[in-house]
């Protein structure tokens, strides 16, 4: 029986603030944006709920993306990244399969990663410039597709790895984004069948899926606008504080803001 799920306002509002920020970033207006997503949501979520319900969501971004990009990708590394991925997301999958039950662990793991991602930002301002362009290297390739997969899997964060990867080729820019826009479509679409196994997708979620599809749009649309009107640095910049401060939250199980209060 398909029942309305009850969520408080504040699960609505939050959720439909990832969904808004996914929707921003597959615009083109802060690639990363959509990291915070899954770790926004899984603070007044289950995590295993908080991935099941952006999983849709973010095939839906996935496929307007591509519908850009569909005839600029570089082959050779998507093969190499889709099949490396597939490795990671079987990973992911047996580790989703092993703590399901230990909500705890997987707030702390999802909190490990956005704070690791942030630590990645803030580190790839040299990057391009410690990085000379070099022959695509397989072993390396395929090592960070499989955590791409595997981070993917879990919190919805694969692009790190991705990027580490395939940055330092110096693709054409619709190459690199068609590359990776095509990666993201094979991936998630494949993560329905482990997810479907471990009973993350129900019914329920897909009404939830239903109503905040919109806001997909309405976060791509914001995207475009603010491309012409913002700086990206600014607005990336703000994001990143809000992961930060959303990863130590998951990681200490606790707001922030219980810090500000006193006994």
């Amino acid at each position: 029986m398909v029942v309305w799920p009850t969520y408080p306002l504040e699960v609505w509002l939050l959720t439909g603030l990832a969904v808004i920020l996914i929707g921003i970033s597959k615009a083109g207006f802060g690639s990363s944006v959509g990291v915070v997503a899954t770790p926004l949501i899984a603070i007044v979520l289950p995590v295993t709920e908080a991935v099941a319900l952006l999983l849709p969501l973010l095939l839906a971004g996935d496929l307007f993306t591509v519908r850009h990009y569909q005839h600029n990708f570089d082959k050779p590394n998507l093969v190499l990244l889709v099949l490396s991925a597939l490795v990671g997301v079987t990973l992911g999958s047996l580790f989703f399969n092993h703590f399901v039950d230990q909500e705890e662990v997987l707030k702390i793991g999802i909190g490990i990663i956005s704070l690791a991602f942030v630590l990645y930002k803030v580190t790839q301002i040299t990057l391009p410039k410690a990085l000379k362009p070099y022959q695509p290297n397989r072993i390396i390739g395929a090592a960070l597709g499989t955590f791409a997969g595997f981070t993917s899997t879990i919190a919805h964060v694969g692009g790190p790895p991705v990027i580490m990867y395939l940055l330092p080729q110096n693709l054409d820019r619709r190459k690199f984004v068609g590359t990776i826009a095509w990666l993201w479509l094979i991936i998630n679409s494949l993560k329905l069948i482990p997810y479907g196994i471990l009973g993350l997708l129900s019914l329920n979620n897909l009404l939830v899926v239903a109503v905040l599809l919109p806001l997909i749009y309405i976060g791509i649309r914001l995207g475009l606008l603010m491309i012409g009107i913002f700086s990206q640095r600014i607005f990336n910049l703000l994001i990143y504080v809000l992961l930060t401060i959303t990863g130590i939250q998951l990681l200490i199980g606790r707001s922030l803001l219980s810090f500000l209060v006193v006994a």
